[in-house]
């Protein structure tokens, strides 16, 4: 859903838009967002006329199906009901004012005939009905409509139909639903205490910041509180002025100096007290966890066991079971739409998978950034300072893969690399090699819907360069982490990997559209090099051959900032490739290069921190938030961990801590938009069977579950009726209806399971200790699927080791075969080499050494990570 370029018109947001609701202006007096004034009579109903299918909106019982046809809801009624409101189908978020005058009016049918009692009234309890109007109906359609005031004032207001009651099943049809009046108050976020934090959590000796919403411009007191009601810590705040992307005068509180951990912190300044907070080590360990089990409810073509996953158990999803048309023969239309030309003469199996969002579609373009971004939070633990391989071990995330000896994180990579792999064009068809771009329903449906009821046609669309090359890079990158588990699938990645290639080398330029967004999101792209870019890389890491580096040294992309103000996302993934050259062994000759253009890019974030109140890692050249900006503010983050990974800078990592703070509520709505996490947190993100909002039967989105965020564009309709004008940091409504700013997506969950594991790896917050060893890795020569390396172990401490363990993981499918002078163990990628009896001591500025022949058959870089009884040694 989250990619449509949808125009909604109707008088509903053309009235709101003219009578300046939400209109941006002064701030109130604690400077929170500016809300609707009220105005001349305008609609309040959202897509009444149904143009737009049944956005907007327009929900119904769990026993009740809806559908659009010829221009009108229809939608049948079951029978043997007893109650009118045993059956309803109705309209949340009608704001409306005491005293005001408001019309009512609709158009409805049945067939054969039943009950319908139209009701406006109050949405949540009491259910208090300000106004209801009702009618038997038959086939032919009659208009209603009266006028009344309105018995109290709400911005909870419901246009609900109620046709329950019926002893026989019967079709009830709408249209031309409509309610003017005035336009009420207007929807007032609540922000809660002006005292903005990071509701989870800060680390014991990392930085701790917010920030304080408040007119005075002179220095105001503030006191730290622990959960006993104890001042632990106190100081003075500094005036920050106006900060653009909210409007808001405001004040910083740098409260880093209080370095003890506990449960329940707050903090107090200007007559306000925060929402409680911990300051704990450990805090981001379950997040870690849970960002990543997002993953295994999102599958497609597999039933969801409700014992991994209590509450969320759920049939397979578009396995061919009716309703169901399934995803195990798919075809292609006989005209792709757009433009595209005559559709394929195949059918794929493209069962499997993630469900991208909230609908029911699979992207190899979002899919391909997603399941990378998976890969690489796993290959930064096998070669930055502080990842620890631990954490994604077998059995961490509770899958049924779980015990299999292959990491948890790679067993749910695979679900989605599987489909990727499945949606390649067979050879001999036009286009061989080449991935198609997407597969979904033919038409939107409805909310909610669970996956294993849609019963859409779904169709393989027009094959592209930017999916090819998707395709392609996470390929390249399977093949390196899966070769030490499971060498036939390393093998088949490297394969499709090598053929999709060169299928995108032989079609550049075949471009997804705008115009091909009916039942699923275009996710258009008109330009390919940062894709070429991305791929050539990730080849290159895994083989090592001449015709990839070549290919990055002429790219335009090579000497290009890659970094931009905005961040990174599946439409720009240049930055993938320089992230992965910088961070990954390899043997680019100018990779110091490469390293260095990584560090200037965190600068820029960096200082975007500085300048920003809110301490956000985000200042994009538009000033206005763009659609998922949660996403691409951690993305940001992303290249600060990098750019530490790197250069061990503590001012890098510190900015990635101070960052994460916005995500869990030290932001302009003191909302957290992580579910699950923080005293107030996003829970009703657009989905169609996390949807809880529409129907209490089904659950919230899981715990760990990222919200889009505030976007300036706000392009649905609930957004548009209650957020025009809006500041940036404003444009954000936790409703299940606001696709434009309140998805769930799986390249959003994607960044957040990366930057939670980097924050989980840096424990309490100390900075580590200067190595006291130094390890020299030695490649003395290679012949045909062999090599023959030696270690060398200095201690460059001042005391003797006495006993030690030297481990680190390999990019491939490395196995040592024979060693000497050490004892062995190799589990996958990951070896450790113990000392024997007579080599135990390493005194001060003394070397032990050991050696070793291993098989390869891939690219064979030196390891950049090398730890010592646990500590890492200086690579030289």
């Amino acid at each position: 859903m989250k990619r449509r370029q949808i125009v909604v018109a109707g008088c509903a947001v053309l009235a709101i838009t003219a009578s300046g609701v939400l209109a941006l202006q002064a701030q109130a007096e604690e400077n929170e967002q500016p809300q609707n004034q009220e105005g001349d009579e305008v609609e309040l109903v959202v897509n009444g006329s149904f143009d737009d299918g049944l956005n907007g909106g327009w929900w119904s019982t769990g026993n009740v199906t809806m559908d659009v046809v010829d221009g009108r809801l229809c939608a049948q009624i079951p029978g043997g009901t007893v109650n009118p409101w045993d059956a309803i189908v109705g309209q949340n978020n009608i704001p409306l004012t005491q005293g005001s005058s408001y019309t009512f009016s609709f158009e409805a049918s049945g067939d054969p005939g039943g009950q319908v009692r139209g009701v406006v009234g109050l949405a949540v309890e009491p259910f208090t009905a300000y106004f209801a109007l009702s009618s038997p109906l038959t086939p032919t359609t009659v208009e209603f409509g009266q006028s009344f005031l309105a018995a109290e004032t709400t911005t909870q207001g419901q246009v609900a139909f109620q046709v329950g009651g019926s002893a026989d099943p019967w079709t009830f049809c709408l249209d031309n639903v409509s309610l003017l009046g005035a336009p009420g108050e207007g929807y007032q976020p609540d922000t809660g205490p002006r005292v903005r934090v990071n509701q989870v959590a800060y680390l014991p000796r990392g930085p701790k910041n917010a920030t304080l919403v408040t007119e005075a411009t002179e220095p105001l007191p503030w006191e730290l509180v622990d959960a006993a009601g104890t001042v632990v810590a106190s100081g003075t705040t500094t005036p920050r002025g106006v900060d653009a992307t909210s409007g808001q005068h405001v004040h910083s509180i740098d409260f880093s100096g209080w370095t003890g951990a506990g449960t329940g912190f707050t903090l107090r300044a200007d007559g306000e007290t925060s929402h409680p907070f911990d300051i704990d080590g450990s805090a981001y360990a379950q997040l870690r966890q849970d960002a990543l089990k997002f993953y295994y409810t999102q599958r497609s073509g597999i039933e969801i066991l409700d014992s991994l996953r209590p509450g969320y158990g759920r049939p397979a999803g578009h396995l061919g079971v009716a309703p169901n048309q399934g995803d195990t023969a798919v075809g292609c239309p006989a005209e792709y739409p757009a433009g595209g030309g005559p559709g394929c003469d195949y059918t794929l199996d493209v069962s499997g998978g993630w469900y991208d969002a909230g609908d029911h579609g699979k992207y190899v373009v979002n899919g391909g950034i997603s399941v990378h971004q998976l890969m690489s939070a796993f290959e930064r633990s096998k070669v930055a300072a502080t990842g620890t391989p631990a954490a994604f071990a077998d059995g961490t995330l509770n899958l049924p893969e779980s015990g299999n000896g292959v990491p948890d994180i790679l067993d749910e990579a695979r679900w989605e690399l599987e489909f990727l792999l499945s949606m390649q064009v067979p050879p001999g068809k036009p286009f061989a090699g080449m991935a198609h771009h997407k597969v979904h329903d033919d038409d939107w449906t409805g909310l909610p819907l669970l996956p294993h009821l849609d019963p859409q046609p779904r169709h393989l669309h027009k094959p592209s360069t930017a999916a090819t090359l998707n395709l392609a890079a996470t390929a390249a990158q399977c093949a390196r982490l899966y070769a030490p588990y499971d060498a036939a699938f390393a093998q088949r990645c490297l394969t499709a990997a090598r053929t999709a290639w060169n299928a995108a080398k032989a079609n550049p330029a075949i471009y997804a559209t705008v115009a091909d967004g009916t039942g699923g999101g275009p996710y258009d792209d008109d330009f390919a090099e940062d894709e070429f870019y991305w791929a050539a890389a990730e080849l290159y890491i895994t083989t090592g051959e001449q015709e990839f580096a070549d290919f990055i040294h002429a790219s335009p992309m090579h000497n290009t900032d890659v970094f931009r103000p905005e961040g990174f996302d599946w439409k720009w993934t240049a930055a993938l490739g320089r992230l992965e050259l910088a961070t990954i062994p390899n043997g680019l000759p100018d990779r110091d290069g490469i390293r260095a253009s990584v560090l200037a890019g965190a600068q820029k974030y960096l200082d975007a921190i500085e300048a920003h109140p809110y301490g956000l890692p985000y200042a994009p050249s538009s000033g206005l938030f763009d659609w998922g900006s949660n996403n691409l503010i951690i993305n940001n983050m992303i290249v600060l961990a990098s750019a530490y990974d790197i250069s061990g800078d503590v001012r890098y990592r510190d900015a990635v801590l101070e960052g994460i703070n916005y995500i869990f509520g030290r932001n302009a709505l003191n909302q957290s938009y992580v579910t699950g996490y923080g005293e107030k947190s996003s829970q009703n993100q657009h989905s169609r069977w996390y949807a809880h909002q529409l129907n209490p039967a089904l659950p919230n989105p899981p715990v760990g579950t990222l919200a889009g965020g505030p976007n300036s564009s706000i392009q649905d309709p609930i957004a548009q009726a209650l957020l025009q004008g809006c500041a940036p940091q404003f444009c954000y409504i936790d409703d299940i209806e606001s696709w434009s700013t309140n998805e769930l997506t799986i390249n959003w969950n994607a960044p957040l399971s990366w930057i939670s594991a980097f924050i989980a790896d840096q424990g309490d917050g100390t900075p580590p200790a200067a190595p006291d060893c130094s390890v020299e890795y030695l490649n003395h020569g290679q012949w045909p699927g062999h090599f023959i390396a030696q270690v060398n172990i200095e201690n460059t401490g001042s005391t003797t080791i006495n006993g030690w363990e030297l481990a680190w993981s390999f990019l491939g499918d490395q196995k040592i075969i024979q060693l000497w002078s050490g004892d062995l163990t190799q589990d996958g990628a990951r070896v450790t080499v113990k000392n024997l009896s007579w080599n135990a001591k390493i005194r001060p500025r003394e070397t032990v050494t050991f050696g070793f022949i291993a098989t390869t058959s891939g690219a064979n870089p030196e390891p950049s990570l090398l730890t010592l009884n646990g500590r890492p040694c200086t690579v030289v």
